[in-house]
């Protein structure tokens, strides 16, 4: 048996030839519900995270009208996309959006107010936007 913490993708490729093979009572059953577990987490702040990226620029948009350009646009298009994507992969986190898009926020306010140099408090204390308008391909704060 090879030892997961020694050889991790060994034993990946271990535990799934058992799985394969019905060898179900071999199974590392431990580290593999860790594994699962940790996969799921991934799964919330890869959302977490493309969420974040989008509101500070939506943020950066919205206060610093004279600073948009071709990049900021870009990059939210691209985050909206990615978004889309994980949804697509992971569509149970649909029932998480909410608290989901109150950490982004949480976190966006605060790296827009560094990358800005504006107080944390110039922007709102909660999310101005839904998350249909922070999705919507169409969709750019005045």
């Amino acid at each position: 048996m090879i030892n997961y913490e020694q050889d991790f993708y060994g034993w990946t490729q271990e535990q799934v030839g058992l799985l394969r093979q019905g060898q179900l009572d071999a199974l590392d059953v431990t580290n593999l519900i860790e594994e699962i577990e940790t996969m799921g987490r991934s799964e919330k702040r890869e959302l977490q995270s493309r969420l974040m990226v989008l509101l500070v620029h939506l943020l950066k948009w919205k206060y610093q009208p004279a600073r948009r350009g071709r990049s900021w646009q870009l990059t939210i298009e691209g985050q909206r996309e990615n978004c889309f994507d994980v949804l697509e992969d992971s569509p149970s986190l649909k029932s998480k959006l909410e608290a989901i898009l109150v950490r982004s926020y949480s976190n966006a306010r605060t790296t827009a107010s560094k990358e800005t140099g504006f107080d944390k408090n110039n922007f709102p204390a909660t999310c101005p936007w839904t998350y249909d308008q922070i999705t919507d391909s169409t969709y750019y704060p005045d």
